[in-house]
């Protein structure tokens, strides 16, 4: 499937290997822009009904057909003619013939006619001449002979009207819609069984680096879990991608082009994580920048300064290339990568996750001229009148993975402010939907400020 428009950048930006020359460093903006000017959503096809939970409508949906189909029982009782229960009581009881039973699915009916009724089950037609269901509980329940009748029901009562869920011709869905467990139901009310819908983007995810080892795998001398590869992979998962994650790629930029290659055929994106620094063995942009369609350079923002997006394949398939160190790597999907899935997918809106403002409560330094993501904790303290507040937490190291395991968002600091203080109002982005009301516990920020190790 085709998810990019074309190659990326302009020859006069791009940063190549060995040359002198090294750009400025883009915005957060500017590099999202260009990032999403070249992903198109990928085009619909028809699927049924349950393979097409949990995926975006492509088409209007209209009505084909009433709902119900025809006016049947609401109740299990007895199909009367009001007239003829008219003023019944617990002691003057209405006594009718009942002259058939009507089960649910029933073909036919006959008439009711004065003093006659019908046993009629949930679901089942109401035949001609009644006007009104009796719940068996009000009566004595009697299946045949005759039946005694001790309420008298409202006109129309437990009775379900044609179209009066759904009518013939009614829009039901619009495109766009995610098809959730009662949109499904409302598709099969109206007996839809395909609907075209925007497939579910597929993306494989790319860890390298000779010093990683599959977790449950006991690290030997100067070796590493790859905890890259799981984080991105339940990142993407988690933006609504199907995920191939691909095991651990070496430091090799031969082996590293024949895994992407072969990955082709079955990728709507690409996710590498590593090798995109400046250092001997970062085979990412070794063995993607002589291809002419994937760009490398330096984003104002810390952590994840180094990002590298393009294109590669005959079917123009976009890769991002992302930093080594974890929490540079899961803050450069969250603002890149997240965002070109979910327009992947067709959506028109949510491609991005939620930011408020937030009362910053610990002072902490940040780095001139880069935008800073901070991990912290929001919460809406109780009683506080919907004010929202966000604490720091965990150290600022791009390694540090314990901190952002309790983060529930990113504290965002503009490239002109060196330091933060307590009380400062700044904008975070929500990792977990809406803050919750009440405080959660959290370090502090680490006093020495955003570390300056390299990023790989």
């Amino acid at each position: 499937m085709n998810g990019a428009t074309g190659p990326t950048g302009r020859d006069s930006d791009r940063r190549v290997v060995g040359s002198a020359h090294v750009p400025a460093m883009r915005s957060v903006e500017q590099h999202l822009a260009d990032v999403l000017a070249k992903i198109r959503p990928l085009p619909p096809f028809e699927q049924h009904l349950l393979d097409a939970h949990g995926l975006q409508l492509a088409e209007d949906v209209i009505a084909p057909r009433d709902v119900p189909l025809f006016d049947n029982s609401a109740m299990d009782g007895y199909a009367v003619r009001r007239i003829d229960v008219r003023g019944a009581d617990q002691d003057n009881p209405a006594v009718l013939t009942v002259v058939q039973e009507i089960p649910a699915g029933a073909a036919t009916t006959t008439e009711i006619g004065p003093g006659e009724c019908g046993r009629i089950m949930t679901g089942a037609p109401v035949p001609p001449g009644a006007d009104a269901v009796v719940p068996v509980e009000w009566t004595d329940g009697a299946a045949d002979g005759t039946v005694r009748i001790y309420r008298t029901p409202d006109e129309g009562a437990h009775i379900r009207r044609v179209g009066e869920d759904v009518r013939a011709g009614q829009p039901l869905l619009s495109a766009g819609t995610m098809l959730g467990a009662r949109q499904i139901g409302l598709l099969a009310a109206v007996s839809r069984d395909l609907v075209a819908v925007r497939p579910s983007p597929r993306v494989v995810i790319i860890s390298t680096g000779s010093e990683l080892v599959e977790p449950g795998t006991e690290p030997g001398p100067g070796q590493i879990p790859d905890t890259n590869g799981y984080t991105l992979a339940a990142a993407a998962r988690e933006a609504g991608a199907v995920v191939y994650r691909v095991g651990v790629v070496a430091d090799d930029a031969k082996l590293l082009l024949d895994t992407i290659e072969d990955q082709l055929i079955r990728a709507d994106l690409i996710v590498t994580t590593g090798g995109v620094s400046v250092g001997a063995y970062d085979v990412v942009k070794e063995a993607l920048s002589g291809l002419g369609t994937v760009e490398f350079g330096r984003v104002a923002m810390q952590p994840g300064m180094p990002q590298g997006f393009g294109v590669l394949g005959p079917e123009e398939t976009p890769i991002f290339t992302l930093p080594g160190n974890p929490v540079s790597a899961y803050v450069g999907f969250e603002l890149f990568v997240r965002p070109a899935i979910r327009k992947l997918s067709g959506r028109q809106d949510g491609l991005h996750r939620p930011v408020v403002e937030a009362v910053c409560l610990a002072g902490f330094k940040s780095p001139a001229g880069k935008r800073q993501f901070v991990r912290g904790v929001v919460v809406t303290p109780a009683g506080s009148d919907g004010r929202i507040e966000v604490r720091p937490v965990g150290g600022s190291g791009s390694h540090l993975m314990g901190g952002l395991a309790q983060a529930n968002c990113l504290i965002a600091v503009p490239e002109d402010q060196t330091r933060v203080e307590a009380g400062d109002v700044l904008p975070v982005i929500l990792l977990d939907g809406t803050p919750p009301e009440t405080a959660a516990s959290a370090a502090p920020a680490s006093p020495e400020g955003p570390s300056n190790a390299g990023e790989r």
